[in-house]
């Protein structure tokens, strides 16, 4: 009976919405299924977190068949082990292989990664960084964060280590798709939203390390974006290659970032 007592509103809550989903929304829903059922052309896929105040179809009003949509913790996507010109290891995970679906099969050619503010996995990844004694072995969320994590915390180190240092380098095997950055240069984000932001970031260098893509991105058939979500103000962010900088998404900027876009593609 406890139970119940405890599991229960938030049961109700889930399936009282899909009542008042049946009562509002499906019927035009359903209109645009019909509409795509035979030809669906998704233009992005989405990675982000699974951080329930991100509702990635919400902030970008996106319509029935418009974008793929992968969550899970802190918006990672595995890098791809190289060894040189004698080939890659294929990484049997969920996002390398949803880069794929999308890419190869879905024929998209945006892939958006997008991180968030106070993300409660970067702040656990910056914890395990801090106190190593927190680590537990036995928990998959300690293993995937510091795993898939790494390369953004030795990029902070390097942030801290010194103000002045200048941008910070992330690097592909292919030049198009390497690009530096300044991370908060006005001091305004704590360090752990720096690190969500070097994350977000680092997961463009490890998209561009799956072999798999390689053709796609040379072609210039596939771009790479990072977005950031700030989720106490609900703005964006976009990231400026040639401003190397997150550039915040309004009206008078957008169509400054859609010529940097087009600029760096042609």
């Amino acid at each position: 009976d406890m139970i119940a007592d405890y599991s229960m509103p938030g049961l109700n809550k889930i399936l009282n919405g899909v009542i008042r989903f049946r009562q509002t929304v499906r019927k035009d829903l359903v209109k645009q299924f019909e509409k795509i059922r035979d030809d669906p052309h998704p233009t992005a896929v989405f990675f982000t977190c699974m951080d329930s105040r991100m509702l990635p179809a919400r902030f970008t009003q996106s319509q029935v068949g418009d974008m793929f949509v992968v969550r899970n913790s802190g918006n990672m996507i595995p890098h791809a082990n190289n060894y040189g010109p004698v080939g890659y290891e294929v990484s049997v995970t969920t996002e390398p292989a949803a880069l794929e679906l999308a890419v190869k099969r879905g024929k998209i050619n945006h892939v958006i990664v997008c991180g968030h503010s106070d993300c409660k996995a970067i702040n656990t990844l910056y914890n395990l960084h801090k106190c190593p004694k927190s680590f537990d072995p036995e928990s998959p969320m300690d293993h995937w964060l510091r795993r898939h994590g790494y390369n953004s915390l030795r990029k902070l180190e390097q942030r801290l280590a010194d103000e002045k240092a200048g941008p910070l380098e992330f690097v592909s095997s292919n030049p198009l798709f390497s690009f530096s950055a300044v991370i908060d240069e006005e001091g305004v984000w704590n360090v752990e939203d720096r690190l969500s932001q070097i994350n977000t970031l680092q997961q463009l260098e490890n998209i561009a390390s799956h072999g798999f893509l390689n053709e796609f991105l040379e072609s210039g058939k596939v771009d790479l974006h990072a977005m950031w979500f700030d989720v106490y103000t609900g703005e964006m962010y976009m990231f400026s290659k040639p401003r190397r900088k997150f550039v915040l998404i309004n009206e008078d900027s957008v169509s400054g970032l859609e010529d940097e876009v087009i600029q760096h593609r042609s």
